[in-house]
């Protein structure tokens, strides 16, 4: 049994990392099983070694975050506890990094996790980035801030964000309305991060003058898209006619950001998903980067992390016994 003690200069940051009701000191003794009180401005850790250290690192790290005005919350706490756990502890400092884009509200857009930050990275230097990983790894909301923030830095024109009109198992029949009205339940997410980014006042503004626009795949066929900043969404739902007609639309100036999750395709069994095969294909082409985004960089309920590893185990389980 050691101890050890980690100096608070500011209470406000004490007050940033203990949580409502010492919640993430709770979160952080289950975690390690250490003992962590709080006195005098100095946090004593008591317990093994090795756990009393990973502790020490993770409660620095909290204030490290604390420091540079990053809200702390569970998901921050659990994924430093990973990394520390994983002797990742170096990569703290690289996280709250950059500002991405600042929300209709003033809220900064942020990279949370180390697979966030190199996604948002490839965004920002290759033409052509594929982010595929499970939901809640913020594939699409990055990927709208990503395009937002080049928008307003007026590096593009336009933002075109599009995906297939596939069903996720079940069968809408014939919606009611104009073009608009029927293909709107396909693209709501993408409106949703839209709307938090831009305002609703601006959105509109920005797609009546044709600056913003948000269609169905099927609508991109024999454009050339020039000076744009491009988002296709569940991918995976693509055919592979479908994306060698979608990647040949670039044009001058513009920049796709492709999303997906290959875990979770809608298509009939005998056709291959189009995302798939962009993965294998464009693997080694320049200027195009492939970022795959994984359960640890969920940034929902901690219950959407638990929920995709069991389908994962269960998958492996299923692949040992073929």
């Amino acid at each position: 049994m050691i101890e050890q003690t980690v100096s608070i200069e500011r209470m406000e940051d004490a007050i940033d990392i203990f949580g409502s009701f010492d919640e993430n000191i709770r979160l952080i003794e289950q975690e390690l099983g250490v003992r962590v009180v709080s006195r005098d401005g100095q946090v004593k850790i008591s317990g093994e070694e090795e756990p009393v250290d990973q502790a020490a690192k993770v409660i620095r790290g909290l204030l490290s975050l604390s420091a540079r005005g990053e809200a702390i919350h569970e998901q921050n706490v659990r994924y430093l506890i990973q990394l520390v756990k994983s002797g990742n502890e170096d990569k703290i400092q690289t996280l709250a990094a950059d500002v991405l884009c600042v929300t209709a509200k003033g809220k900064p857009i942020k990279a949370k996790t180390m697979g966030q930050k190199k996604y948002v990275d490839a965004i920002r230097k290759h033409t052509i980035t594929l982010g595929v990983g499970p939901a809640g790894t913020g594939k699409t909301y990055l990927a709208v801030a990503a395009a937002v923030a080049a928008f307003r830095a007026k590096e593009v024109n336009r933002i075109i964000l599009t995906r297939p009109a596939v069903e996720a198992g079940e069968r809408l029949g014939f919606l009611p309305g104009d073009l608009q009205s029927k293909v709107d339940p396909y693209l709501r997410p993408l409106y949703d991060a839209l709307f938090e980014m831009l305002g609703p006042e601006s959105y509109a503004k920005y797609v009546e003058r044709g600056n913003i626009e948000v269609a169905p795949l099927a609508y991109m066929r024999g454009r050339t898209l020039d000076d744009s900043f491009i988002i296709l969404d569940e991918a995976q739902n693509t055919s592979r006619e479908q994306m060698k007609m979608f990647l040949t639309r670039l044009g001058f100036g513009s920049r796709i950001v492709i999303t997906g999750d290959v875990t979770q395709i809608d298509l009939p069994g005998e056709k291959v998903s189009g995302l798939k095969e962009a993965m294998r294909i464009l693997r080694d082409v320049e200027d195009i980067a492939i970022c795959r985004l994984t359960g640890s960089d969920v940034v929902r309920h901690v219950i959407v992390q638990r929920i995709i590893k069991a389908y994962e185990d269960d998958e492996n389980k299923r692949k040992a016994k073929r």
